[in-house]
């Protein structure tokens, strides 16, 4: 099985940053990838196009799933999966072993939606917790651009926007 790529092209503030890929662990955690999948094409009518990375903490990660932050409430504390608002942990069998690691963001067990988060560092003490679920395949330049606009705190000194995505 070969897992499947996709893209999202980055802006700032309206201006382009660049592009970054990703590659989908679609053999290791199917579901969870499916739905990072769907949202990143659009195909069920709703996805990433136009949200924003809502939270970027340098040398933690940078966080994102829909408009302002997640395309539900527009607020940084919604957003929903192919699968419904919510779906359970799929499994743990990913590491969150360093940079570019992609992994889901949560309120606790089997609270999966559409928000996510990609580690600029190691971040051991997530495992158990996120499911990991994709890897950058290219644009971790992207990725440490996008750190500059972040704080300690989280919040984005400039719109950080997914201009475009879809599948490579």
């Amino acid at each position: 099985m070969v897992n499947p790529t996709v893209f999202f092209d980055i802006t700032v503030d309206s201006e382009p940053l660049g592009h970054i890929a990703f590659e989908l662990f679609a053999d290791k955690v199917p579901k969870t990838a499916e739905s990072f999948h769907a949202l990143s094409t659009g195909e069920k009518g709703f996805g990433y196009k136009g949200s924003c990375f809502h939270r970027i903490i340098p040398g933690f990660m940078c966080r994102g799933g829909g408009w302002g932050g997640d395309f539900t409430r527009h607020n940084g504390t919604g957003g929903k999966s192919i699968y419904g608002e919510k779906f359970d942990d799929e499994n743990f069998i990913l590491k969150h072993t360093g940079p570019g690691i992609l992994s889901m963001a949560n309120a606790g067990p089997n609270t999966n939606g559409s928000q996510f988060f990609i580690c600029t560092a190691k971040t051991e003490w997530l495992d158990g917790k996120h499911v990991v679920f994709r890897k950058v395949k290219e644009g971790m330049n992207i990725m440490e651009a996008m750190e500059r606009f972040g704080s300690r705190n989280g919040k984005t000194s400039k719109k950080i926007t997914i201009a475009d995505c879809g599948q490579i």
